[in-house]
């Protein structure tokens, strides 16, 4: 059955670095975080809780803040040789560079790391602790939490903006890092011939995110495998609940881009 394609297109990511794959999961919870804190119930503050769990686990496992510094700071020197070329839009360039040296200084400026003080939160420690078995944050295994759950929802937001604003400057940093890889190419439009496509890597720029548009007509998904050299494309027509996915033999068009600054 064909899909509305009024909607406008689907789009799938695939990052090519293990640097921008840790940006994308830390911007889908972010995102999550922001949808969550707009609902008031005891069902959204408890998903809102397992959001704040899981960033400070993906913030846990490197020196992110020291990663997304060495990111603007490569972006920043990408720009002002762009500043160079007389072809770009030198005024929307200057609100990009001036946008990445305000988050620099807002990084510089942060002594410890994003969450840091999160780490003695009592309340967050025990669902933190129990949130890994099943059920484990049941209103008898933990008190407290029930008791905070039924505080009034205002209070509960309230909580769990001021959790959250503690990785504020490092969510927007990395909101603008990913917002730039984005908007470096602009798309080309290519035709997969059996639903299936190739194309080898320049080995001068590494390219960081591979980014395919799908038009919703198509009752499609791609599945992206990437190297060092070269990436491909398979166009999948799903397979049910009963049946795997195949590919399709139709030859599909997509937008795509190859994000390489």
């Amino acid at each position: 059955m064909m899909q509305d394609p009024d909607r406008g297109p689907i789009v799938y990511e695939q990052p090519l670095s293990e640097r921008i794959r840790t940006f994308l999961r830390l911007e889908f919870l972010f995102r999550r975080a922001r949808y969550l804190l707009g609902q008031e119930s005891p069902w959204a503050s408890r998903l809102t809780f397992e959001v704040i769990i899981d960033v400070m686990a993906v913030l846990s496992r490197a020196d992110l803040k020291k990663e997304v510094i060495k990111e603007l700071e490569r972006h920043s020197a990408t720009l002002y040789a762009l500043s160079r070329n007389p072809n770009v839009a030198q005024e929307r360039l200057q609100e990009v560079r001036d946008e990445v040296h305000s988050m620099l200084q807002a990084l510089h400026g942060c002594e410890t790391a994003p969450g840091h003080e999160l780490r003695y939160n009592e309340l967050l420690n025990a669902v933190r602790q129990r949130s890994s078995i099943p059920a484990g944050t049941c209103d008898f295994d933990l008190p407290a939490f029930h008791y905070w759950l039924e505080q009034p929802g205002s209070q509960q937001r309230r909580d769990l903006n001021d959790w959250i604003s503690t990785f504020g400057p490092f969510e927007s940093s990395i909101g603008l890092c990913l917002r730039i890889v984005r908007e470096s190419v602009a798309a080309t439009r290519e035709v997969a011939s059996g639903g299936f496509y190739q194309r080898n890597l320049g080995s001068s720029t590494p390219c960081q995110m591979i980014r395919v548009a799908l038009s919703r007509k198509f009752s499609l998904y791609p599945e992206i495998s990437a190297g060092k050299q070269r990436f491909a494309i398979r166009f999948l027509r799903p397979g049910g609940t009963t049946s795997r996915p195949s590919q399709t033999d139709e030859d599909v068009e997509f937008d795509l881009l190859c994000c390489i600054i």
